[in-house]
């Protein structure tokens, strides 16, 4: 199985995500990572949904979107044409015997601290996944208090715009 990544524009409506999931979920696909979120255009939502499954059973759930009425358009971002990134916010603990050590791990992979407290340092850090888990993993030997993790969002490089067209 393989990785992709769907870009998909969505009508900002109530429901429109459950059936859109809906859909993955019938066809027995897990979804491993989703975001949504408005776009330049208030009426209009970009879902950015990454699934592993094999080329032709995506290409019969891309169709079947595409029949749903709240579906604009849907756009597969290959990694080389795409920004892919994710955000992470952890908690990680941090007293003074290991503070500097953690910081040193922040300023490396150019997160940020967000917060601090006599005990535990929060950091946000955005990313590939790969650079996000590289980090997790760093940071789990001072150990790891709390995290989230946003789902990918991607965007296709250079001037074109899905949504220029898209929008009726």
């Amino acid at each position: 199985m393989s990785t992709h990544t769907l870009s998909v524009l969505v009508e900002n409506k109530p429901g429109v995500l459950a059936r859109v999931s809906g859909l993955f979920s019938r066809r027995g696909f897990n979804i491993e990572s989703l975001a949504v979120g408005p776009t330049e255009h208030p009426d209009v939502s970009r879902m950015t949904i990454v699934v592993a499954v094999e080329e032709l059973p995506l290409e019969q759930v891309t169709k079947q979107l595409n029949k749903l009425v709240n579906v604009i358009k849907i756009v597969e971002l290959e990694p080389s044409v795409a920004v892919q990134r994710e955000l992470l916010l952890v908690k990680v603990r941090a007293d003074a015997t290991v503070r500097s050590q953690v910081l040193e791990t922040v300023q490396l992979f150019r997160a940020k601290v967000v917060d601090v407290s006599p005990e535990a340092l929060t950091i946000e850090a955005t990313g590939t996944h790969d650079k996000i888990e590289a980090l997790l993993r760093m940071l789990e030997p001072y150990g790891v208090r709390e995290m989230v993790q946003s789902g990918m969002v991607a965007i296709g490089r250079g001037p074109r715009s899905i949504t220029a067209t898209a929008v009726r």
